[in-house]
């Protein structure tokens, strides 16, 4: 999943949760659903770097 449209997911979740409600911020099970969120997104981008990363060594080595 393309980092760009996880965040946008998520802000436009949230902007739709502050439209339907006023403005009363944040509850903590918001924002721990954005923190998992933005973790997984974090941890699907390192997965792809490394196995990028994988496979431009073992283009380089000969592999």
């Amino acid at each position: 999943m393309d980092i760009k449209t996880l965040a946008a997911a998520v802000r436009a979740h949230y902007e739709a949760l502050v439209k339907a409600r006023g403005d009363a911020g944040a509850t903590s099970t918001e924002l721990a659903l954005i923190a998992g969120a933005l973790l997984v997104g974090a941890g699907l981008l390192v997965a792809a770097v490394r196995s990028k990363l994988a496979e431009k060594i073992g283009i380089i080595s000969g592999g």
